[in-house]
């Protein structure tokens, strides 16, 4: 199923447009690993990237922080993007709502009912299973035809 279709591409457009910073949990040190070819594209087109991984100490220039609610509370998540397993995805959606954040985003092939119903019923958006480079390059590209 592709949860993407849940919102509107113009939703995701505006929901992408809107976004400043974006913590990416699991994000990894590693450039031939996806969470870094994605984050690294999110900063270069203009996004601050928080790291989130207890393993790394900064990633990208940016300060790595062990859990979301280990980023300073003077810094406001608009995204939590999420490389982590399926199972370890509630606690994280948990900490997205802790922490403020607007949308939870699960990337590829990473579905989880529980941690849709905890993000969504706290008034989070929750985009799961899709990448979201691919999703910001699709629907921005789409944006302008």
């Amino acid at each position: 199923m592709d949860h993407a279709a849940t919102a509107e591409d113009r939703e995701l457009r505006i929901l992408l447009g809107d976004a400043e910073t974006i913590a990416v949990v699991g994000l990894s040190s590693k450039p031939s690993r996806p969470s870094y070819e994605v984050a690294a594209y999110l900063q270069e087109h203009g996004y601050r990237i928080v790291p989130v991984n207890p393993t790394e100490t900064e990633v990208l220039g940016e300060p790595a922080y062990p859990s979301l609610l280990d980023i300073p509370a003077d810094v406001t998540i608009d995204v939590v993007d999420v490389f982590r397993r399926a199972e370890e995805t509630p606690a994280v959606a948990r900490d997205a709502v802790a922490v403020g954040a607007k949308v939870l985003w699960l990337q590829d092939g990473i579905v989880s009912d529980e941690a849709y119903r905890i993000a969504n019923d706290a008034g989070l958006e929750v985009i799961m299973g899709v990448c979201i480079k691919r999703t910001r390059e699709r629907v921005m590209r789409e944006g302008r035809t």
